[in-house]
């Protein structure tokens, strides 16, 4: 973690230029605004009042779009999670300008110094948001999870939920949290391990606003509650994908995995990184036993990342089955319909099917849209991300050009290698021949041009 020190106000023309650069909004149009107004006020009449019902949120301690809440009870040997997802389909209408302005954004946008939501403040962050200071339309998605964590959808319907707390990952304490949350993560956690999930979560390089104003780079492994966390998202999306395809509709989360060559490449990283990975143990099994917290193994686990074909979405194909590699699993993704805007759909569809109802037509015509809107939206998520970065790293080392740093090579690249700094999180490509991965080399940082987003380095020694 590192802290930016910027007079020039380098770091704030990078990051408008970067909005301006990748289209990103400004704001909503104000017939868009005036309907959100509008919507907002309206009265939930078709849900069931569940507001005794003891709900809460879990979520980064800034986030005021909160799209789930959940409770947890006990049910015999079963765990019974009731799942609330905002109900944003009670506000947006189908073709309205809510709606038209939705898909050409595809999903909110997230930089350092702000965001550009799916839908406009009025809506994701009060009206449909479920905030604890009152009550909010829900979807509640019951799932029931069976001792070995298989899990199931048991109903589905509209309610007002009320929740009682809005906790944060970074000062949650087990105290205020339903008395099974551990007890359902843990179920989550074996229940991957046997099926051989593969999902891999090395530390995230990100660019974090401070309350000061200022900025920190840093690389950010998840704490131990988002993990929990997200078990129960796990929970919900798998039963949900699960009920769709018995339907024989929905949208799918489809990942495929890393082809046999991609696999030798990253035997020959394990090996140069000095790590054993046995003959006979698949790529599945071995990436399970990793170690972010080990910069060997996290460099490895980022490499694995980056060899897979990356994940998207897929309609219901008769005679398919739609197939997510890295959960070992056939996945949806319904859980946040503020941010993303094929889950609104993914929600609806689930809640008919519960209920014996059929799909609206609306919905069936959405799924096969979303792909291509939702890839394209994920593709400039990722750009702006990557941006923000490479911005922030040039930031950090404006001026210390001439300065030698340490760096292991955790990659190779086009004509060079990738490397990560020991003592700054910043990862560099450098072009550079005769390393291996696992090596240690010290670097010249040649130039830093905050203005091309850019950073150069040569090497100087093996170390």
């Amino acid at each position: 973690m590192k802290s930016l020190t910027d007079p020039s106000q380098a770091l704030a023309i990078g990051l408008s230029k970067i909005r301006t650069e990748f289209h990103v909004p400004d704001g909503f149009p104000p017939g868009v605004m005036a309907l959100a107004e509008t919507a907002a006020k309206r009265v939930p009449d078709q849900h069931a009042d569940r507001t005794a019902m003891p709900f809460v949120t879990l979520d980064p301690a800034a986030s005021t779009d909160l799209d789930q809440a959940f409770s947890i009870e006990a049910s015999g040997a079963d765990l019974l999670l009731h799942y609330a997802i905002a109900d944003v389909a009670w506000f947006v209408e189908d073709g309205d300008a809510i709606d038209t302005e939705a898909w050409t954004r595809g999903e909110t946008l997230y930089l350092p110094d702000g965001k550009a939501g799916l839908y406009p403040p009025t809506l994701a962050e009060g009206a449909a948001s479920l905030l604890p200071d009152g009550p909010r339309p829900a979807v509640i998605f019951t799932v029931r999870v069976g001792e070995d964590g298989a899990v199931k959808l048991d109903g589905a319907e509209r309610a007002i939920i009320q929740s009682r707390a809005k906790l944060a990952y970074d000062s949650v304490q087990a105290s205020d949290l339903p008395a099974d949350f551990s007890e359902m993560a843990r179920r989550m956690a074996e229940n991957e391990e046997r099926r051989g999930a593969s999902r891999v979560d090395p530390p995230e390089q990100e660019v974090e606003r401070l309350a000061n104003g200022g900025y920190q780079l840093s690389f950010r492994p998840l704490l131990q509650s988002e993990k929990d966390n997200a078990a129960l998202s796990l929970a919900a999306n798998m039963a949900i994908a699960d009920a769709m395809l018995a339907h024989r509709t929905g949208l799918f989360r489809v990942m495929a995995p890393p082809d046999a060559s991609k696999v030798q490449r990253l035997r020959n990283a394990a090996q140069a990184l000095g790590l054993s990975w046995p003959a006979t143990t698949s790529l599945r099994d071995y990436q399970r036993t990793l170690d972010p917290g080990n910069k060997q193994q996290a460099a490895l686990m980022l490499e694995i990342r980056h060899a897979g074909s990356g994940a998207s979405y897929q309609p219901f194909e008769e005679g398919v089955v739609p197939w997510h590699e890295a959960m070992a699993a056939t996945y949806a993704h319904a859980t946040a319909p503020l941010r993303r805007l094929a889950d609104r759909y993914v929600v609806r569809c689930a809640l008919a099917i519960a209920n014996g109802q059929p799909v609206p037509q609306a919905v069936t015509d959405g799924f096969a849209r979303l792909p291509k809107v939702m890839g394209r939206a994920d593709a400039r998520a990722s750009q702006i991300n990557h941006a923000a970065i490479d911005l922030a790293e040039a930031v950090m080392l404006k001026g210390r050009e001439g300065e030698t740093f340490q760096a292991v090579v955790t990659d190779f690249a086009d004509h060079g290698v990738r490397v990560q700094l020991s003592d700054i999180p910043v990862v560099a490509n450098v072009k550079a021949t005769g390393f291996s991965q696992g090596d240690g080399l010290t670097l010249k940082l040649v130039s830093a041009d905050p203005d091309q987003r850019s950073i150069v380095f040569e090497p100087v020694a093996p170390v």
